[in-house]
C-alpha cells in the first residue's frame, strides 16, 4: 500500500514537473520570437512570401467555410426563432454571430489545420536534417530568419482573411434569407446594418490577429523542437494543430469576456 501511494505521488510529481518544464520552454520560445519580430534586422522578402503562403492560399478554404457557415447559421436561427415568432431577428443575430465569433474562430481553425501543420512540418524537417544548425553555424539567428517572418505574416494576414470571411458569411446568410426564407432584400440589409456596430467587427479582427500569432507560434515551436526523423516531424505537425486549436478557443473566451463582459 505504501509503495503504491509513493508511486502514485511520484507520477503526479513527474507530470507536474514536465508541465512546468514545457510551459517554461514555451514561454522562453515565445519571448525570443517576439523579440526577434520587433527588432531589426528584418527579412521583408521572407515576410511577403509567408503572407502569400498563409493569406492568399488560405482564401479558398476560408471563403467556402464562411459561405456555408453563414448559410447554415441563417437557416438554423430562422428555424429556432420561428418558435417564438421572432423571425425578423435572423439578420441581426447572423451578422453579430459571424463578426464577433464564428468568423474569427472558423477562419482560425481552418488556418490552424492548413498553415500550422505546414509550418511545423517545414521547420521540423529543417531541424531533423540539421539545416537549423547550419543557419546557426553561419551566424544567422533562426528566430529572426524562420520564426519572426511567420509570426508577423500570420498576425497581419489572418485579420484580412477574417474580414473577407465575414463578408462572405453574411452574403451567404443573405442568399438563404432572401431566396430560401422569403425575406425582403432591402429589409434584410437594413436589419443587418442597423444592428452591426463597430466593436463587433473590431473585436473579431483583434481576435484574428491574436489567433494568427498563436497558430504560427505553435507551428514554429513544435517544429523547432521536433526530434526523431520523419516520425518526430509527423508528431510535431499533429501537436501543432491540436495545441493551436486549443489555445485559439481558450483565447477566444478570454477576449470575448474582455470585450463584452463588463
Amino acid at each position: 500500500m505504501v509503495e503504491a501511494a509513493a508511486a502514485f505521488l511520484a507520477a503526479i510529481g513527474r507530470t507536474t514537473l514536465n508541465f512546468f518544464a514545457v510551459a517554461g520552454r514555451l514561454t522562453t520560445f515565445a519571448g525570443r520570437s517576439i523579440a526577434a519580430s520587433v527588432r531589426p534586422p528584418f527579412y521583408p522578402r521572407l515576410i511577403a512570401a509567408q503572407m502569400v503562403q498563409i493569406g492568399y492560399f488560405s482564401l479558398p478554404v476560408v471563403g467556402l467555410t464562411a459561405l456555408f457557415t453563414g448559410m447554415v447559421l441563417a437557416l438554423q436561427i430562422f428555424l429556432g426563432s420561428a418558435r417564438f415568432n421572432a423571425e425578423s431577428a435572423v439578420a441581426s443575430i447572423v451578422v453579430i454571430g459571424i463578426t464577433r465569433e464564428l468568423g474569427p474562430v472558423i477562419a482560425g481553425l481552418m488556418v490552424a489545420g492548413r498553415v500550422g501543420a505546414a509550418i511545423a512540418a517545414e521547420i521540423g524537417t529543417m531541424r531533423v536534417t540539421e539545416q537549423i544548425d547550419a543557419l546557426e553555424t553561419l551566424s544567422t539567428d533562426p528566430f529572426r530568419y524562420l520564426v519572426a517572418p511567420r509570426l508577423l505574416a500570420a498576425a497581419v494576414t489572418l485579420p484580412v482573411l477574417v474580414l473577407i470571411g465575414d463578408l462572405v458569411g453574411v452574403f451567404g446568410a443573405y442568399l438563404v434569407g432572401v431566396y430560401k426564407l422569403g425575406f425582403s432584400p432591402a429589409t434584410y440589409i437594413q436589419n443587418t446594418m442597423d444592428f452591426l456596430e463597430t466593436i463587433d467587427v473590431v473585436s473579431g479582427l483583434v481576435k484574428a490577429s491574436v489567433f494568427g500569432f498563436l497558430i504560427a507560434l505553435m507551428g514554429c515551436y513544435h517544429g523547432y523542437y521536433s526530434r526523431g526523423g520523419a516520425q518526430g516531424v509527423g508528431a510535431a505537425t499533429t501537436l501543432a494543430v491540436v495545441s493551436a486549436s486549443i489555445l485559439l478557443l481558450s483565447a477566444d473566451y478570454v477576449m470575448t469576456e474582455l470585450f463584452f463582459v463588463q
